[in-house]
C-alpha cells in the first residue's frame, strides 16, 4: 500500500476506485434493491431470485434499467470511495506513527476503517436514499404515478419538500451501522489477504511483478468485498426498507425492522438480495482495489 505521506493523492486514487465500482457493480445493486423492498413485504414474495428479478427489469425497461439511478450512484460512490480510501490511509498511517507496512495490525486497521465508514455514511446516505428509490422504479406498475420521479435531481427536491432536510438522511443511523462494520471488515481482510500472498508469491520476476499486483488486487479485493457484505446485508436490508418506505412516521430503528421482517420472512427475508449482492461483491470490490492501487501507482505514491 502506501509508504508516504501522499496527501489528496489518497482521495484521487480512491474516487477512481469508486467510479470503477459502480461501472461494475450497479447492475446487481439494482437487482438487490428490488429483492429487498419487495421480497420483504407481508404482500408476499414477488420475485423468485435474483435471475427472475433482472428478467422482469430488463423485459420491461431494458439494460438502462439496470443502470436506473446509476447517476447518484457514481456521485455518491465517487465522495464515499474518495474519503473512504483517503481517510482510511490516512488514519492508518497516523497511528501507525507514518510507517505503512509490514504485518498488518488489527488495533490499526479496525479502528481506522470503521472511524472512515462513519464519517462517510453522512455523504453516502442521501445519495443511497436517491439511489434507491429511483432503483425501486423499475418495478413500474407496483408504485403509484403520484410517486414515481424523472430523475435523481427530482427525486431530492420531492424528498426535501415533502420531509424537510431531514427526510434526504433518512436510514442514516442504519448506514452509519453498515459502513463502520462494513469497512472494519472490508480493509482487514483485504490487508490479511493481501499481505498473505504477496509472502506467497515473494520470488515472483520482476517482469511479472505488475501481473502479480493485479492478481493479488483481485483475490483480496473480492474476497473482502464477499465477506464484508456476508457481515452487514442485513443491516443493508433494514436500510433499503427505511429510505424506500413512503410512511413519514415509519420507524427508522434497523434492529426493529429486522425483527419484523424475521417474524414475517425468516432468516431468508434479513438476506433479501443476498444472491446478488454476493454474485456484485467480487468483482466490484475487486475493480475497486485494483484501480485504487494502479491508480497509486501512476500518481506515484510509494507502495510496500
Amino acid at each position: 500500500m502506501v509508504g508516504e505521506s501522499s496527501g489528496y493523492k489518497d482521495y484521487v486514487a480512491g474516487m477512481l476506485a469508486g467510479v470503477a465500482t459502480v461501472i461494475t457493480g450497479h447492475p446487481f445493486d439494482t437487482v438487490k434493491v428490488n429483492l429487498q423492498k419487495h421480497n420483504t413485504s407481508a404482500d408476499g414474495i414477488k420475485y423468485r431470485n435474483g435471475l427472475h428479478c433482472a428478467a422482469r427489469i430488463l423485459k420491461a425497461e431494458g439494460v438502462k434499467g439496470l443502470y436506473r439511478g446509476a447517476s447518484s450512484s457514481f456521485v455518491g460512490m465517487a465522495f464515499e470511495s474518495s474519503f473512504a480510501f483517503g481517510i482510511y490511509s490516512q488514519t492508518k498511517r497516523f497511528l501507525q506513527g507514518g510507517i505503512d507496512g509490514g504485518q498488518p495490525q488489527a488495533n490499526v486497521i479496525i479502528p481506522s476503517a470503521a472511524f472512515a465508514g462513519g464519517l462517510i455514511s453522512f455523504v453516502l446516505c442521501p445519495s443511497e436514499l436517491v439511489k434507491c428509490r429511483m432503483q425501486i422504479q423499475s418495478s413500474g406498475s407496483l408504485l403509484p404515478r403520484s410517486t414515481r420521479y424523472s430523475g435523481p435531481l427530482e427525486c431530492a427536491i420531492k424528498t426535501i419538500k415533502i420531509e424537510g432536510v431531514k427526510g434526504i438522511f433518512r436510514g442514516g443511523f442504519a448506514t452509519l451501522l453498515r459502513e463502520s462494520v462494513g469497512n472494519a471488515v472490508f480493509f482487514s481482510t483485504y490487508e490479511y489477504v493481501r499481505h498473505q500472498m504477496h509472502l506467497q508469491l515473494k520470488g515472483a520476476s520482476s517482469k511479472s511483478n505488475q501481473l502479480v499486483d493485479v492478481g493479488v488486487g483481485i483475490m483480496s479485493g473480492g474476497i473482502g468485498g464477499i465477506l464484508c457484505w456476508c457481515a452487514i446485508l442485513p443491516l443493508d436490508v433494514a436500510k433499503t426498507i427505511i429510505q424506500t418506505t413512503p410512511e413519514k412516521n415509519h420507524t427508522r430503528n434497523p434492529f426493529q425492522i429486522l425483527q419484523t421482517i424475521y417474524r414475517v420472512s425468516g432468516l431468508r427475508g434479513c438476506y433479501a438480495g443476498l444472491s446478488p449482492t454476493l454474485v456484485r461483491a467480487f468483482p466490484a470490490n475487486a475493480a475497486a482495489i485494483v484501480t485504487w492501487e494502479l491508480s497509486a501507482k501512476i500518481l506515484g505514491m510509494s507502495r510496500d
